[in-house]
């Protein structure tokens, strides 16, 4: 027979309650707050500014015509570890850290030395010589114009007067100094621009750097005032002669001619209390602030050249790079992307010129050494190769665009053409946008 339970035996509740929770605490794990994953980091480390060397003594300078140099890849490997690679860094990477936070209309032109206006004279000139080779009439087509040609050959007539104005009197360093001027406009067989173009008009003022003429003090007025400048004055020539893309990634690119208005207009933002990345999205603040900032100029450009609305669909690269959270991301991939997509690239690099200023690294070949013609006798541009059947050109699959003989036609010449119709005037939107 069962028998009764003592309740004075049996344990209390608050006891029983204090029991299942010990017991509870010993078999549950421990709860601690979950920590946000680390943010993935760019395995590429930030390239610094090199310090720029003083210039050379010029009595000792054996001024000659520039000639290309890197004609393999034993040779760009020459050139990366040389100090003509750093020398070309730190000039560039120090144009972009003098317009740091600084607008355009900051560089007041009436306060500027006389040899800045001396530059601004030339490229005033240059336009001026546009007038006067007008585009022949070549019906609907919109690759490059031949008139170009002749507008190349007269720049090189002017070049010698130019030079003197700005206070190189021999006449063997004008002949070295102005071939980077004359190649900065494109390439006169060709009929095509593109970043090596471009960088070409960086080392004319490195060239004048080292000749003393123009100190680190002019940097700012370079990079705000020069600079831009040079960027209108292409666009001239390229929506005048309809130059075509030299290399172009289209619609995977940048933009179809310039990098560095991105990298100088990056920093320009660098710390700018309301513009950010994504800004570049608010056409309000292109059309405001867009004379200002160079960055933001280049959007502006590159949206009123294309056919279709929306960033997403035409530059995709800009798209992305909005996404970004400061413009110190920004300015600091730009700087990446000029060592890897410029200096890098061996296609790009294979046109640059060498001289006693700009000089090649020690063991690099020679054009006349391998029997190689003049760069402006070639009919095809892009990498070359070097066998026992003489240089050939390559046709690269890797990747679309590093081949620079394949015609690219030029958007620029589209957004003209369409304008000589009369239907140029609207966007024409993507069917499922």
């Amino acid at each position: 027979m069962p028998t009764a339970i003592d309740s004075a035996s049996l344990p209390s509740r608050s006891k029983l309650a204090s029991i299942d929770k010990s017991c509870m605490h010993d078999r549950l794990p421990r709860l601690t707050p979950r920590k946000k994953a680390p943010p993935p980091q760019n395995p590429l480390p930030i390239p610094e500014t090199p310090p720029l060397p003083p210039p050379a003594d010029l009595q000792s300078s054996d001024f000659h015509e520039p000639t290309r140099r890197i004609l393999s890849p034993y040779d760009h490997g020459l050139f990366r570890v040389s100090p003509t690679y750093s020398l070309i860094i730190s000039f560039v990477f120090s144009l972009s850290e003098a317009a740091a936070d600084q607008k355009i209309s900051s560089i007041y032109s009436n306060n500027v030395p006389d040899v800045i206006r001396s530059l601004l004279s030339i490229l005033s000139g240059v336009d001026e010589i546009i007038r006067q080779c007008p585009p022949t009439n070549q019906g609907d087509s919109r690759f490059g114009n031949p008139s170009f040609r002749l507008f190349f050959d007269t720049i090189a007539l002017q070049s010698s007067s130019w030079h003197s104005l700005l206070g190189v009197s021999s006449s063997s360093a004008i002949a070295e100094v102005s071939i980077y001027l004359h190649n900065s406009f494109g390439n006169r067989t060709r009929i095509d621009y593109g970043s090596g173009h471009e960088l070409n008009f960086i080392m004319w003022l490195l060239c004048l750097n080292r000749l003393s003429i123009l100190p680190p003090s002019t940097f700012p007025a370079l990079a705000l005032l020069v600079f831009p400048r040079y960027i209108r004055l292409m666009r001239n020539i390229q929506s005048t002669y309809y130059l075509e893309p030299a290399g172009s990634h289209g619609v995977w690119g940048l933009d179809d001619y310039h990098f560095l208005p991105f990298l100088f207009g990056a920093s320009q933002l660098l710390h700018h209390p309301y513009i950010r990345p994504l800004s570049i999205h608010n056409e309000l603040i292109l059309e405001e602030e867009g004379d200002e900032y160079i960055y933001l100029d280049m959007v502006r450009e590159t949206m009123a050249s294309k056919s279709v609305k929306g960033l997403k669909w035409t530059q995709p690269m800009l798209d992305d790079i909005s996404g970004a959270k400061s413009w110190e991301k920004v300015e600091q991939g730009m700087r990446r992307m000029f060592l890897k997509e410029v200096l890098g690239k061996l296609p790009v690099m294979q046109h640059f010129l060498f001289g006693s200023l700009i000089p090649a690294a020690e063991g690099m070949s020679k054009e006349e050494e391998l029997g190689i013609q003049p760069e402006e006798d070639e009919k095809e541009g892009g990498e070359i190769s070097i066998g026992h059947d003489g240089v050939q050109h390559v046709h690269r699959n890797d990747a679309w665009g590093d081949c620079c003989g394949i015609k690219i036609p030029s958007t620029v010449a589209a957004a003209q053409e369409a304008k000589k119709k009369g239907d140029g005037d609207g966007f024409r939107r993507i069917p499922f946008d």
